[in-house]
């Protein structure tokens, strides 16, 4: 559990400091035309990802996603994507630090809560299960993460001025489904080429990742990343959890169910609000 806690806090170490970068590259990038309206085009999007800044911030994702597979893999689910989400406390205390951007009490409270609830949900949680993971669920995951992109795209030409909070809320779920599959996929240990190549799981992973990705970069084009943030965490967190608990064998320690849950939830929350924080960068 040691390593998954390490390679959890390394993802948001990473996360948190590639995110001020890919915001500024995303939104250097924007069409007049696209902000704060509608989805943006795709040629504006790939040149948002095409920045220096937006590249740097890449190579940063690169080590965050990394660790966010090992601690997948290591830990409850319940415990490694919040650890994972707190991405947005690195981000404005780096932002306090060397910006000098200035922390509301609300802010500086809402750090305190997941920094607390995150400590509390690592005492409270057992190892990570070895529940149900059928062939059924391989698909699954395959094919929820196929209409969750195919669909969000349909969707986000009728989301007017909320496009942002949308694109957020389904590239987290996109991240949460992603989360599912890295638990489930077969073939990584112990490694087996053959075994990872034909299991659905591992598509998902890649297509989830890469789509939820996509979205993200949406959102930061059209809206507040604040939003966006807000929303993200509330996908990439919930729905892992909940799978986690409920199909994947995941517990907490005998008699600590009623203490993780409102750990669980004080985290979620207070990831939101640090979301809205002016310390998390506009772009």
């Amino acid at each position: 559990m040691v390593v998954g806690i390490v390679a959890a806090v390394v993802a948001a170490l990473a996360y948190g400091t590639g995110s001020v970068l890919q915001a500024y590259g995303a939104r250097s990038a924007v069409e007049p035309d696209d902000a704060n309206t509608h989805a943006p085009t795709l040629r504006s999007t790939i040149t948002a990802m095409l920045t220096v800044a937006f590249l740097t911030g890449i190579a940063l994702d690169g080590v965050g996603f990394v660790g966010n597979l090992v601690a997948a893999r290591d830990l409850p689910l319940f415990l490694a994507q919040p650890i994972v989400s707190a991405n947005l406390v690195v981000t404005a205390v780096l932002a306090a630090i060397f910006l000098h951007v200035q922390l509301r009490t609300r802010d500086r409270v809402a750090i305190g809560v997941v920094v607390v609830a995150l400590v509390v949900l690592a005492v409270a949680s057992a190892d990570e299960g070895h529940g149900h993971d059928a062939a059924w669920l391989h698909w699954s995951v395959l094919g929820a993460g196929v209409v969750l992109f195919v669909g969000g795209l349909a969707l986000l030409q009728w989301a007017g001025p909320r496009v942002a909070t949308v694109a957020g809320l389904l590239a987290g779920v996109l991240f949460g489904v992603m989360a599912v599959a890295v638990r489930i996929v077969y073939g990584i240990d112990p490694f087996d080429l053959a075994t990872l190549l034909s299991d659905p799981a591992a598509y998902a992973v890649i297509g989830c990742g890469v789509a939820g990705f996509y979205l993200f970069t949406v959102a930061l084009q059209t809206g507040s990343v604040n939003g966006a943030a807000a929303a993200l965490v509330v996908g990439e967190t919930v729905v892992p959890g909940a799978v986690g608990l409920a199909l994947l064998g995941d517990a907490t320690r005998a008699g600590w169910e009623p203490v993780a849950i409102v750990a669980f939830v004080a985290a979620v929350v207070g990831a939101v609000v640090v979301a809205s924080s002016p310390a998390v960068p506009q772009g």
